[in-house]
């Protein structure tokens, strides 16, 4: 099981890639585009990265909206699915 912290961490860390992308994930639940469910799915699925330092350090240099997420990030598809519409 997951510690909370780490868990707060890469949630948190998840929210600034998909605004990095350019979304809003909370307006993406409530359209109906990507349930709340798969968001902490996608949280979860963050938690098992190795590289959240490197993440974190990336979403660092993003001044604007980005077409593509670093290719370690477990959720590119993801964002990229969320983005085309």
């Amino acid at each position: 099981m997951q510690s909370p912290q780490k868990i707060k961490r890469h949630a948190i860390l998840m929210d600034r890639m998909a605004e990095a992308r350019g979304l809003d994930m909370e307006e993406q639940v409530l359209r109906g585009r990507i349930s709340s469910e798969a968001v902490a799915d996608a949280v979860l699925s963050c938690t098992n990265c190795t590289r959240p330092d490197d993440c974190a350090r990336w979403l660092d240099r993003q001044a604007a909206p980005v077409a593509a997420s670093p290719g370690y990030c477990r959720n590119a598809r993801m964002f990229d699915d969320l983005s085309k519409g």
